[in-house]
């Protein structure tokens, strides 16, 4: 019966996510939800100026409501996995949410402070560990894929770890959303990976995890029937930081978080042109490693089109998540 449940997931996620996709898009237009877009940006991008924000709330809605009633046969056995995973996901989209709201309504493309998100962010790493801790769920240790190692820990230090991996890896996933469809894209093979560990590694032992990570493609395939260059809609802080948020949960509930760091090979580049981007501009008084960052729009300022760059991405995030599998398949 599992894979009724986890075709469920999918296919109520990828429909609730299309169906009323573009009733969705024509109020958010209608309440001038639209995206400010930076002046220091790419030029090309001011035409998109006033294409709606906050269209996370279509892929946030359906991958809710398909976690809730096909992870209800988990529930009732005791296995409470699928809902841990939607905990630090809702409440990093909750963040999200208000930080464009906050955008929204000041018309300009700051929202809540960095150290307000900081803070948001933390509260929701701690929560979701302390919950894996409460209902049996953590692994005790770091697991090492590929060696199949696990490096025994104090649960307090794991934890401050642990939280400080998730808020990165969080942002990390925010700075992916950048240009049409990439963040959605990206996390098409991520959420393929963990829907494939959680079926086929752990003898059984993370198959409730399958359903979220089936709910979570469902919608990211959906939502990119509207977010695809030339986007009609963009995901907003409200998707990004909620896809973030679950794709950590995702690989903490299959006991691998480290898997992220090869998976979410992307994510974490985009993060660290960020990061190398601001030191050397700092260091070198003015000077800049990269023609802009995030890196998309490096190779933006480059001449390749976002449709170049989302294949490129996606393709080197299929490819890197396949390693992922067969690494973690094999330990």
């Amino acid at each position: 019966m599992d894979h009724w449940y986890i075709l469920g997931a999918f296919a109520v996620a990828l429909l609730l996510t299309l169906i009323p996709g573009n009733a969705v898009i024509s109020y958010l237009h209608k309440l001038k939800f639209g995206q400010h877009i930076l002046e220091i940006g790419p030029r090309w991008h001011r035409a998109k100026q006033g294409t709606p924000t906050m269209g996370g709330i279509l892929f946030i809605a359906a991958v809710v409501c398909a976690v809730l009633v096909f992870g209800a046969p988990y529930y009732l056995r005791g296995d409470l996995r699928p809902l841990a995973v939607l905990v630090p996901a809702v409440i990093f989209g909750g963040a999200g949410f208000v930080d464009d709201m906050t955008k929204i309504r000041k018309k300009q493309n700051e929202g809540l402070t960095p150290l307000q998100k900081l803070l948001l962010q933390t509260a929701a790493a701690v929560v979701f560990l302390t919950l894996l801790r409460i209902w049996g769920y953590d692994a005790g240790g770091l697991y090492i894929p590929f060696v199949n190692i696990t490096i025994p820990m104090n649960w307090y230090i794991y934890a401050v770890i642990a939280a400080i991996f998730i808020v990165g890896m969080d942002n990390a996933v925010n700075l992916t959303d950048g240009i049409d469809g990439l963040c959605a894209g990206v996390t098409v093979p991520v959420s393929l990976l963990f829907l494939a560990v959680a079926v086929f590694c752990g003898d059984g032992k993370f198959t409730s995890v399958a359903v979220p990570a089936a709910a979570l493609l469902g919608g990211m395939l959906g939502f990119l029937y509207f977010n695809f260059n030339p986007a009609r809609v963009f995901m907003g802080d409200t998707g990004s930081l909620f896809i973030g948020g679950m794709v950590c949960a995702l690989a903490f509930a299959v006991e691998a978080p480290a898997i992220l760091i090869l998976a979410g090979f992307v994510y974490i580049l985009e993060m660290a042109s960020v990061i190398l981007q601001v030191g050397f501009f700092k260091l070198t008084h003015g000077k800049r490693l990269f023609k802009m960052a995030p890196i998309h729009h490096h190779f933006e300022m480059c001449g390749w089109g976002e449709k170049k760059i989302f294949l490129v991405a996606v393709g080197i995030t299929a490819l890197l998540c396949a390693v992922s599998f067969v690494g973690l398949k094999l330990s």
